[in-house]
C-alpha cells in the first residue's frame, strides 16, 4: 500500500513508459505515411473513433470499479481480523482461568502465540503467486519491485512459525496443505480439552469457539478473493477495446487535422502525435491501474498491507499478555508498506 499523498510523476511515468512508447509508434507511423507518402486514405472520420472510445471508457470504468471493490473488500476483511483478534485476546485472558497463575499465564501465551502462527500462515498463503497475477509477469511491475520488498517472498515460513508453535505442532502444520486452517483446528482441540478438564466453562468455551468460526469465515473470504480472479472475459474485452481505440486514435486525429490544412498548412497534421500519445496514454493507464488493483494480496505496491496489519495485531496482543519487549512496527519503504 502506498501511503504517500499521491504517486509522483517521476514514479508514475517510468511505470507507464511502455504505454507512451507504444502510442508514439502507433501515432508516428500513420502520420509519416500521411505526410511524406500522401496516404490520405489513412485519415478517417472521428465518429467511429468516438463510438469506440465511449465503449472503451465504459468497460474501463466498469473494470476499475470492480477491481477497487475487490481491494476494498480485502481491506474490510483484514479490518475484521484486527477487531476479532483483539476480542480473542481479551476472551483468552478473562475466560481461561487456573488456580496457578504462572500456569495460567503460560497457557494464555501458548494460545495467543498460536494465533500469531495463524496470522503468519495466512499471510504466507495469500502471498503465493497465482497464474493470473501480474506482479511477477509484467515487466513494469517487476521493475517497481526495486522500491519495496515482500517479506513473505524472502522469509521462510518455518522460521516465522517456529517462535509461535511447539516442535510437534510445527512439524504437523508444515506437513499440511492449508496451514492456517490446521492451526485453528489445533486451537479448537486444545479448547475442547480445557473444557473437558473443567478449566473453562461451557459458556466461555462456546464464546471462544465462535471466535474461531469468525476467523475461519474471514480466512475463507480472503481465499475467495485470492483464488478467484477478476473474470477473464471482462479483463480481456477491456484490453481489446483499449488497444483497438489506441490504433484508431491517430487515424481519427489525422482526419480532424487534415481538415485544417488549408488554413494552417500541412504541418498541422504533426499534432496528431502528441494528441494521440496523450489520449491513448490515458486509456492505457486506466487499464493498467485496474490490472494492478484486481489482486489485492499478490505482492503489488498497491496491495493490502497484511504484513503490517499482522505485526500490529501481534504488538497489541503481546501487550495484553504484559510483555515489554515488543517487535518493531513495520515501517514503509519508499512510502510503500506491505
Amino acid at each position: 500500500m502506498n501511503i504517500g499523498s499521491h504517486y509522483r510523476l517521476y514514479h508514475f511515468i517510468p511505470w507507464t513508459r511502455k504505454k507512451i512508447y507504444k502510442m508514439l509508434i502507433l501515432s508516428s507511423v500513420p502520420t509519416i505515411l500521411f505526410y511524406f507518402l500522401g496516404w490520405k486514405w489513412l485519415a478517417i472520420p472521428w465518429v467511429p473513433v468516438a463510438l469506440l472510445g465511449t465503449a472503451a471508457a465504459f468497460i474501463s470504468g466498469f473494470k476499475n470499479t470492480q477491481t477497487y471493490n475487490r481491494s476494498w473488500e480485502a481491506r474490510q476483511i483484514y479490518g475484521a481480523i484486527i477487531n476479532n483478534s483483539r476480542s480473542f485476546g481479551i476472551f483468552v485472558k478473562d475466560f481461561i482461568r487456573m488456580n496457578d497463575k504462572v500456569q495460567e499465564s503460560a497457557l494464555h501465551q501458548q494460545i495467543i502465540y498460536r494465533h500469531f502462527a495463524w496470522l503468519t500462515a495466512l499471510r504466507f498463503q495469500l502471498r503465493e503467486t497465482k497464474n493470473w497475477e501480474h506482479v511477477k509477469t509484467k515487466s513494469y511491475n517487476k521493475e517497481y519491485l526495486q522500491y519495496y520488498k515482500v517479506p513473505e517472498w524472502e522469509d521462510k515460513i518455518e522460521d516465522k512459525l517456529q517462535p509461535f508453535l511447539s516442535d510437534n505442532e510445527l512439524q504437523y502444520v508444515l506437513s499440511t496443505r492449508n496451514r492456517a486452517t490446521q492451526i485453528i483446528a489445533l486451537q479448537s482441540a486444545q479448547l475442547r480439552k480445557l473444557n473437558e478438564e473443567g478449566k473453562i466453562s461451557d459458556y466461555n468455551y462456546t464464546a471462544l469457539e465462535n471466535q474461531f468460526k469468525e476467523f475461519y469465515d474471514q480466512q475463507g473470504k480472503c481465499e475467495r478473493i485470492k483464488n478467484f480472479p477478476y473474470p477473464r472475459q471482462f479483463s480481456s474485452i477491456n484490453l481489446y477495446f483499449t488497444n483497438a481505440l489506441c490504433f484508431l486514435l491517430p487515424l481519427g486525429f489525422l482526419g480532424e487535422f487534415s481538415k485544417m490544412i488549408d488554413k494552417f498548412g500541412d504541418n498541422i497534421v504533426w499534432l496528431t502525435i502528441p494528441f494521440s500519445v496523450l489520449l491513448g496514454w490515458v486509456f492505457l493507464v486506466l487499464e493498467q491501474i485496474g490490472e494492478s488493483t484486481e489482486n489485492p494480496f499478490e505482492g503489488n505496491a498497491n496491495d493490502i498491507p497484511i504484513t503490517q496489519i499482522s505485526r500490529n495485531i501481534e504488538i497489541d496482543l503481546r501487550e495484553m499478555l504484559g510483555e515489554k519487549e515488543l517487535p518493531p512496527a513495520i515501517q514503509p519503504v519508499n512510502n510503500i508498506v506491505m
